[in-house]
């Protein structure tokens, strides 16, 4: 079963009066279970393709499916430039440029975003003034009445969701450090903070960009070693998809989509290390 597909997917930049093409064409899957990496030096254009993905950027074309969601169906992204964060449509006759993303279309998107996909950041966007318990707890206070935006975790009691939380609180090692605010925290146990709140949802998908880019050597083969047992749980069953250049990680991930210049040059399957090598 596959948790997001890409088809023919390109990306193009305007940059003054030139367009640089970021994303040329791709295409691939990944599916449920997954322990997933886009490797590719710097530029090569795999922090697009995750942010894509994530639904925080917008193809120029070609077409993303989140589960059996084709995001922007009915859309013609031929006649859209997301430039600066804004959305820019080309004008038609008669009626004025549209300057934001269309209501229907934020809501699908906000709706897949809190259901479907779960997010693990380099620099771990954490809330300073809430602690453990309320950061990995604050994407359950989001709910929409989109039923699109529903995640299992929605039909749980009050008493069911504060157990939820204090076992990823546990999962994640964190237990006598859950009252405690983010800026008494470590880096990596800031990351672990980050990693259960993206599971909070039990999102299908969590994407991590450079996850281990802050982080010393020791701490990110704690890290990577948590998300590794997190992928093999059969009770979270959670996807993984990490862009990186960083080739421990690539080694431990089952499947690698290899990109190079905005191509791919190799979508590779193969068994990958239980531990991140230092």
């Amino acid at each position: 079963m596959s948790v997001v597909t890409l088809r023919d997917v390109h990306k193009v930049y305007p940059m003054g009066k030139e367009k640089v093409e970021a994303v040329k064409g791709i295409s691939f899957t990944i599916d449920k279970g997954d322990f997933a990496a886009i490797s590719g030096p710097s530029g090569s254009g795999k922090s697009t393709l995750l942010n894509m993905i994530g639904l925080i950027d917008i193809p120029s074309s070609g077409s993303i499916n989140i589960g059996d969601i084709d995001v922007y169906k009915g859309v013609d992204l031929g006649r859209v430039e997301v430039e600066n964060t804004r959305w820019a449509s080309a004008p038609e006759k008669g009626k004025k440029r549209r300057t934001t993303i269309p209501r229907r279309l934020d809501k699908k998107i906000t709706a897949l975003r809190r259901s479907q996909l779960g997010f693990i950041f380099q620099t771990f966007n954490l809330i300073p003034v809430l602690n453990v318990y309320e950061n990995i707890e604050f994407p359950l206070l989001l709910k929409s009445k989109n039923p699109a935006s529903f995640s299992p975790v929605d039909k749980f009691s009050a008493k069911e969701k504060k157990e939820w939380v204090d076992f990823l609180i546990e999962k994640v090692g964190l237990t006598e450090w859950k009252n405690h605010k983010a800026t008494e925290l470590s880096g990596g146990q800031r990351q672990r903070v980050a990693i259960a709140r993206a599971l909070v949802t039990k999102a299908p998908l969590i994407l991590a960009d450079e996850p281990t880019a802050n982080l010393d050597s020791k701490n990110s083969a704690q890290i990577l070693s948590l998300m590794k047992d997190l992928n093999k749980d059969k009770d979270l069953q959670t996807t993984f998809l990490f862009s990186t250049h960083d080739s421990r990680i690539v080694d431990m991930c089952n499947h690698v989509v290899h990109i190079l210049d905005g191509k791919v040059t190799q979508d590779e399957h193969k068994v990958g290390n239980d531990a991140y090598q230092i």
